[in-house]
């Protein structure tokens, strides 16, 4: 049988619980509550019910109180999956973005994020989705703006002929028509 992690010294139960009750976090308050428990004299076992969880949940509740006190106890963000692309290749990118595509060398007259994704992993060997390497961009700054397509032998002459005219948003009313009395 295993030692259990001791708690700090520097709090006890009643601390606990008014700490519990003053949080805007039902998490921490529920875990706070747990740990009181255990301060108060009572088992893991029973903490662990308290807290709605396992022994080993509060384990790991009493590892966190320990290093960071009450806070330690608060919901925290997962790190997730680190960026792909790193300040070396964002500045290449942009350098890439800002010069254009050579249709000759790149075969492409406009950059869209499949050319992009396929320059990134001939020039670093790192695979990216069209979607991560759109929402890179659009952190570095950069907008998905096209041009409005326009026919080559579009005559603008001819387009305003064929333009509707709208009436005028506003309009003065009638003067209401008043029944006649009898």
């Amino acid at each position: 049988m295993s030692i259990p992690v001791a708690l700090r010294g520097d709090f006890d139960a009643t601390s606990l619980r008014r700490l519990a009750r003053g949080s805007k976090n039902a998490n921490q308050a529920r875990r706070l509550l747990a740990l009181a428990t255990i301060y108060a004299g009572g088992t893991r076992t029973a903490a662990a019910e308290v807290g709605g969880v396992g022994l080993q949940i509060v384990r790991d509740w009493v590892v966190r109180f320990n290093a960071a006190g009450p806070a330690g106890l608060l919901d925290r963000k997962a790190p997730g999956q680190p960026a792909r692309l790193n300040h070396e290749h964002r500045r290449a990118l942009a350098a890439m973005l800002e010069a254009g595509p050579i249709p000759a060398v790149h075969g492409v007259v406009r950059w869209r994020l499949v050319d992009l994704a396929q320059w990134v992993w001939e020039e670093f060997k790192i695979a990216i989705s069209e979607t991560t390497l759109g929402r890179v961009l659009r952190k570095m700054g950069y907008r998905k703006l096209s041009a409005r397509p326009r026919h080559h032998a579009q005559n603008p002459d001819a387009a305003v002929a064929f333009k509707k005219r709208s009436p005028p948003a506003w309009r003065r009313s009638q003067p209401a028509k008043l029944p006649a009395s009898a």
